[in-house]
């Protein structure tokens, strides 16, 4: 099978990181998870000094988007080591901005990039489609293993607990706080969207799947639709 890459839209608590995931699992993709690197690159203690890094730091830790030219600068390398590997590749809500997935006169953007590297026909764009309501109420309730950085549900059963999978410590993360919550949905209705609709008009499928269902009914779905 041709290596593939796949794009996974949809609002935050939609469930793009377990469904990337799950393509990594089962399918053999690397998911290269914009958000977490770029969490860990804001909150590694060597950059504390960088002043560029730190006013990074200020919009991840306010739920804003970070600076587009950044993003797209990492992005866009990774994308190319992994494809010069040899390896489909899976994102979890990246590209964020219009400018992100397009570039302008002076930057290529990432679309531009799958299409050379992959082809046109083998880059796939998922688009999981669930209540603003529900992923509130999921992303109010999700605790993150500070170790291997597995995402669950935390309720009366996981209270207290450490992460199933490795045994570490489980934190809230800064931004799924309410008020975050709300600033992260609005960037998603008014930079993340557009790019939806900007894709269909350039003849990109915009596969949609119900991601209000259990994961993996979630992703048999998603494997349907993509053929995978």
């Amino acid at each position: 099978m041709a290596k593939k890459a796949v794009v996974i839209y949809g609002p935050p608590g939609s469930g793009k990181g377990t469904q990337a995931n799950l393509l990594a699992w089962t399918k053999n993709f690397i998911h290269f998870d914009t958000g977490k690197f770029l969490e860990q690159v804001v909150n590694d203690p060597d950059n504390r000094n960088n002043p560029m890094i730190q006013e990074e730091k200020k919009l991840f830790d306010g739920g804003k988007l970070l600076t587009p030219s950044f993003v797209l600068k990492v992005t866009r390398e990774k994308t190319i080591d992994v494809s010069k590997a040899g390896f489909s590749i899976v994102f979890s809500g990246s590209p964020r901005t219009m400018f992100e997935a397009f570039g302008d006169d002076k930057n290529r953007g990432l679309v531009d990039i799958l299409d050379e590297q992959y082809g046109k026909e083998n880059a796939l764009f998922v688009l999981l489609d669930i209540d603003p309501g529900v992923a509130i109420q999921r992303n109010k309730n999700r605790r993150v293993c500070s170790v291997c950085a597995t995402a669950i549900l935390y309720n009366d059963e996981h209270q207290h607990k450490t992460c199933p999978l490795c045994g570490g410590e489980l934190r809230t993360r800064a931004v799924d706080n309410p008020a975050v919550l709300e600033t992260r949905i609005k960037e998603y209705e008014e930079r993340t969207k557009p790019i939806v609709a900007e894709l269909e008009k350039r003849g990109y499928k915009i596969n949609k799947v119900n991601a209000a269902a259990k994961p993996f009914d979630v992703f048999a779905e998603l494997k349907k639709k993509l053929q995978l």
